[in-house]
């Protein structure tokens, strides 16, 4: 079987964000080919679809208002959760963070975020899987892009950011008009046009909004 990391180097081209062209990515350009590749690579069906060879607009949207916001991360240990290529991991350590850590369910997409760190030439951790039951107490911040898309993961995963906001832990999700995306308790920051491929999205060009998450009050809640 081939290292993972000369799988992904194989499979993908070096390139930057469409709005956030000071960094670099190994990005694929076609989803179908890859994921084909990579459950003949894994010798496995059913893997996760290589969310890791992209730039999501969400993403893209959180780490240009990390990048044009450093003081939000300056100095701060950062969680970037669902991390896929590791894009926001990488704007937080290139605008000052203390450190970040890279979150992602997929080994490979782990694989990928090293690889990216190592092209930025920042220092990132990863880690597969936390604890969805209490706050994360290891990080100032919070980050997340694109996590909205699907039903059971957006819920699992906003329930446990919002035990991360009412234990005070600032959480900041980007999103390009998801299914999922909540109705309550979202503070508007910033928003991009971010370019995207016909072949991952519906659209040319998606507008990324990057959303605070706050506290829900018991009347709101009601």
């Amino acid at each position: 079987m081939q290292a993972p990391a000369d799988f992904i180097r194989a499979q993908t081209q070096v390139l930057s964000p469409a709005i956030v062209p000071e960094l670099r990515l190994h990005l694929a350009t076609e989803v179908m080919p890859l994921w084909q590749k990579t459950e003949e690579a894994l010798r496995e069906d059913g893997v996760q679809p290589p969310f890791w060879a992209f730039a999501w607009p969400g993403g893209q949207g959180v780490a240009r208002y990390i990048l044009d916001n450093p003081e939000i991360v300056a100095g701060r240990r950062v969680l970037d959760l669902a991390s896929g290529s590791g894009l926001i991991a990488i704007a937080a350590m290139k605008a000052g963070a203390k450190s970040a850590m890279a979150v992602d369910i997929d080994r490979l997409a782990l694989e990928a975020c090293g690889l990216n760190a190592g092209l930025n030439a920042v220092s990132i951790r990863t880690c597969e899987q936390i604890d969805f039951a209490r706050p994360y107490r290891n990080a100032d911040a919070i980050f997340a892009g694109d996590i909205c898309y699907q039903q059971a993961m957006s819920t699992t995963l906003l329930r446990w950011l919002r035990i991360c906001v009412e234990a005070d832990i600032p959480v900041l999700i980007g999103d390009p008009g998801r299914a999922y995306v909540p109705e309550r308790g979202l503070q508007k920051l910033a928003s991009y046009e971010v370019p995207t491929s016909r072949d991952l999205e519906d659209k040319d060009v998606r507008t990324a909004t990057v959303w605070r998450l706050e506290k829900i009050t018991q009347d709101e809640e009601g």
